[in-house]
């Protein structure tokens, strides 16, 4: 595996060498001399890891974090005069009367899945159509999209899977959400998900399955049954 080839380049190589390589690397960024790509260079050749090097540079310049937005009223604006659209709306204001206040759901983007345009989509859909909506950030781990999930007391985890990742992922979320005493939240899924994996998620827990060409009206009147079960 990744992890016993990292493990073994680790226990073969010069570590007194590699180290000064880091630290000149760091020492560089921080004071603005020297080359960085042939810093980088040379503490790949002494075998420092692309992590440990992206590391030596982070503790000078941070790391980069992607903040997700998402806008309003375009796909409102698409459905305006549809009934159907007008009946989902209706019947989220009435879910706020009886639970005193909107459904609300975060949208998450875990592992090294970026393909984000389908989760701000949904994102978007579901705010026109009345939800509270929040975005987790690009690249979240399990444990810190349940802790977000917790912190905003939402009623559903929504997790857009692109990249394969739903089977390791979405498990360890479920958990995760039980470990942060928040185990009544629902998690659905959707995108690009193989049709013979819908049986092992909902086995590990997930409400509903979404795939592509899934009508997202029809969807949320589902999840808001699904969420009205769970209050009851």
């Amino acid at each position: 595996s990744q992890v016993a080839r990292l493990q073994r380049v680790r226990a073969s190589r010069d570590e007194a060498a590699c180290q000064k390589a880091l630290d000149a690397l760091t020492d560089a960024a921080e004071h603005n001399t020297g080359n960085l790509l042939a810093l980088a260079v040379d503490a790949a050749r002494v075998r420092a890891t692309v992590g440990e090097i992206s590391y030596a540079l982070e503790k000078c310049y941070s790391r980069h974090k992607a903040v997700t937005r998402s806008i309003s009223g375009v796909y409102g604006s698409a459905f305006a005069g549809d009934e159907g659209f007008a009946k989902i709306r209706s019947d989220v204001d009435a879910f706020a009367k009886e639970q005193g206040r909107r459904p609300r759901m975060l949208v998450v983007k875990m592992g090294q899945d970026g393909h984000d345009r389908g989760a701000k989509v949904i994102a978007t859909a579901f705010a026109d159509i009345g939800f509270d909506v929040d975005i987790g950030p690009l690249f979240q781990t399990p444990a810190e999209a349940a802790r977000q999930a917790a912190e905003n007391d939402v009623h559903v985890v929504g997790v857009s899977s692109q990249a394969a990742g739903h089977k390791t992922l979405v498990p360890q979320l479920i958990q995760a959400l039980k470990d942060e005493g928040a185990g009544e939240i629902m998690v659905i899924c959707g995108g690009v998900i193989p049709p013979q994996d819908y049986a092992g998620l909902r086995a590990a827990g997930v409400a509903a399955v979404y795939g592509p060409g899934t009508n997202i009206p029809v969807a949320a009147a589902e999840m808001l049954q699904l969420m009205r079960e769970r209050a009851a």
